[in-house]
């Protein structure tokens, strides 16, 4: 009996190479805690460094706009020759150098649009703020299925282990003369379940070390977890205690800070009808060969000039601005009622992740204690084995239905899992549970 449980030799150089692939790559792996992990998908990823770069464009339209209050100076020259009275070029007179500075002074509209550009730019920082929670969520729970993963495979080795040494044994019976043909078959059966449940879950494994690798930067072959340091996840508050975090949540603090904005803008088109006071001032050098004095006595004639002053302006009539102002107004509208569709929306989001959890929960009691049913039942059986009341098919049986509501254990554990970690984003929690 004790050769009958030795491993056949097809099996052998397969389990032999997994055992030496997985043994090389353990050790050159690097240990990789939660903590690092988040750490180094905050510096790599690519959707962080497009939210930076968002940020800083918006930051740019906000210091283009306030920078209009500062004078534009421009220098050069008008240098070109001339048939009879000098005539501008571009607006200027024909000159060996010139100089022109102008800005805003006094412009209702200018300084409204300044802080509409500033609430976008906080806006921005706030859907950024968003934009690396979902960051956070996603490498957590690519961290967590590996893990979880790596453990199922683990103990599906085991089971694929115990599956060939219960085929060896009814095989010798078969040739023995007690099981039957159909028994041989429905251990090879059971064997090749094994190794498909292996096979498959050594596949998502590497799938989801390839997406680590890529939200990390360190390279998969060198990825070794350490599932010690993922740190307890808190208690949520009860449903009635999700008032003031619908207020912190980035997804309505965009909302807000973008219908702010948008209030801004809309109130600086109708202040575009209002009257506006520029600065402005010029100076040239004229040019004697441009016939300026054909036209001009020479004692009147000045090569310096300058001008400084201010430019004052009075909308009169303009239809078409009053109806763009009109379509700013229906903009700041919706704006603001997107703020309270963004409240009812993480409201709901809140309860049913809530409610999800709760069920999960009692998901995962049913799978514990169907898990230790089971666990019970091959007890069971080993005990009447050795009192010769149950058979050898007895145990496989057994064995089959422990293995199958441990793989349902561990599916129930990680779904309950997933759904606390995506009530901790809701709540705006995650980012400092992920850190501790």
């Amino acid at each position: 009996m004790k050769s009958a449980r030795l491993i056949p030799r097809r099996f052998l150089l397969p389990l032999t190479s997994a055992f030496l692939l997985m043994r090389s790559t353990q050790a050159g792996a690097e240990p990789l805690t939660l903590k690092r992990a988040v750490q180094l998908a905050m510096t790599h990823s690519t959707a962080m460094a497009q939210a930076s770069a968002d940020e800083q464009r918006v930051f740019a339209l906000y210091r283009e706009a306030r920078d209009q209050y500062v004078p534009q100076v421009v220098v050069g020259a008008g240098i070109g020759d001339s048939w009879g009275y000098p005539l501008s070029l571009e607006g200027s007179a024909p000159s060996l150098f010139s100089a022109n500075a102008q800005s805003a002074l006094v412009n209702p509209a200018l300084r409204d649009y300044v802080r509409a550009a500033r609430s976008e730019y906080d806006a921005t920082r706030d859907g950024n703020k968003e934009r690396r929670s979902q960051l956070i969520q996603e490498t957590v729970l690519t961290y967590l299925e590996l893990a979880k993963w790596e453990r199922l495979a683990a103990h599906l080795r085991e089971v694929q282990g115990d599956a060939l040494k219960m085929e060896q044994v009814v095989m010798q019976r078969i040739q023995e003369g007690v099981d039957s043909t159909q028994a041989g078959t429905q251990a090879r059966l059971s064997t090749a379940r094994a190794r498909l449940r292996v096979t498959q879950a050594e596949g998502a494994a590497d799938v989801l070390r390839g997406a680590l690798s890529q939200l990390t930067g360190i390279p998969a072959a060198s990825l070794e977890l350490t599932p010690d340091s993922v740190p307890p996840l808190p208690q949520t508050d009860a449903p009635a205690d999700f008032a003031s975090r619908i207020q912190s949540s980035p997804s309505v603090l965009f909302a807000q800070e973008h219908a702010v904005a948008q209030s801004f803008r809309a109130r600086a088109e109708h202040r575009a009808l209002w009257p506006s006071v520029d600065f402005a001032t010029q100076y040239a050098v004229l040019a004697k060969f441009n016939n300026w004095l054909q036209f001009f006595p020479t004692k009147a004639f000045e090569r310096n000039n300058a001008t400084v002053g201010v430019v004052i302006r009075f909308p009169f009539l303009n239809f078409s601005q009053r109806a763009h102002a009109q379509a700013a107004d229906a903009e700041a509208t919706r704006a603001t009622k997107e703020v309270e569709s963004t409240k009812n929306q993480i409201s709901q989001e809140l309860l049913k992740l809530q409610r999800s959890v709760e069920q999960l929960q009692a998901a995962q009691d049913v799978s514990q204690l169907e898990y230790e049913l089971a666990q019970s039942n091959v007890n069971a059986v080993e005990i009447r084995m050795n009192s010769g009341t149950a058979g050898l098919h007895d145990e496989a049986d057994a064995r089959t239905d422990l293995a199958e509501k441990f793989n349902a254990l561990e599916d129930s554990k990680f779904q309950l899992l997933r759904a606390r970690i995506g009530l901790l984003r809701a709540t705006g929690d995650l980012d400092s549970w992920a850190q501790q």
